[in-house]
C-alpha cells in the first residue's frame, strides 16, 4: 500500500481533497492511504509516507520539504492550483500515482 500525505497551511480545504482522493481510489480498487496534516508536521511523517503533496498556498516551502525528504527517497510536489481549487480528487490522485510509479 502507498502513503500519501498532504499537507496545508489551515486543512479545511485540503480535508475535502482527501475525501475526494479517497472516494476515486476506493471507485478505481486502487490500495493507497491518503491523510493530510498541518506542514508543520512533515518531519514527524517523513519516513511514514512515500508521497508528499502541498497544498497551493504553502508552495513556498517545496524547496525547503525536498531537501528534507530526499535522504529518505521521498518526493515532495505541489498539487495543481486549478485541481485543488476545483477539489478534482480523482485528478490530483491520478498525478500522485504517476508519481509514485
Amino acid at each position: 500500500m502507498k502513503k500519501i500525505l498532504l499537507l496545508c497551511s489551515a486543512g479545511m480545504s485540503t480535508s475535502m481533497v482527501v475525501k475526494k482522493m479517497r472516494a476515486s481510489a476506493e471507485e478505481k480498487k486502487v490500495d493507497v492511504l491518503i491523510e493530510a496534516q498541518g506542514f508543520e508536521s512533515f518531519q514527524d511523517h517523513v519516513e511514514e509516507y512515500d508521497l508528499f503533496l502541498l497544498g497551493p498556498q504553502i508552495r513556498f516551502k517545496k524547496d525547503e520539504l525536498q531537501k528534507l525528504a530526499t535522504p529518505y527517497g521521498k518526493k515532495v510536489e505541489v498539487i495543481d492550483m486549478v485541481d485543488y481549487g476545483m477539489v478534482n480528487g480523482e485528478k490530483i490522485l491520478t498525478s500522485a500515482l504517476a508519481l509514485l510509479a
